[in-house]
């Protein structure tokens, strides 16, 4: 496998982890950071703009996933695209735990 399919298998892991907090914060009916809030990143967002960004998450992640042929035997790429969660979950965690302080 080519290096792309890794480096597809690492991103397929950090927007499928970016995918669940959006869109259970948005089927919740609660306001959560996205990139298009005031200031971005930082301000709050509407539950619907939260789903639709999770969705977006989640083609992207899909499409990256099957780019990265994670799916298949091939045990590197689970691996690396493990990594790519583990990763963005800690960023995720750290990135958020002021949320409710804004």
């Amino acid at each position: 496998m080519g290096r792309y399919h890794y480096l597809s298998s690492f991103f397929a892991g950090v927007f499928l982890t970016n995918f669940v907090p959006h869109f259970v914060k948005g089927v919740c009916g609660d306001a959560f950071p996205t990139p298009f809030a005031k200031p971005p990143g930082q301000g709050l967002s509407s539950p619907s703009l939260n789903i639709l960004w999770a969705l977006f998450n989640l083609v992207v992640g899909y499409v990256l996933f099957r780019a990265g042929r994670v799916y298949t035997e091939n045990d590197l790429s689970k691996l690396i695209f493990f990594a790519g969660l583990a990763l963005m979950s800690s960023y995720l965690a750290k990135r958020f735990v002021t949320k409710d302080k804004l």
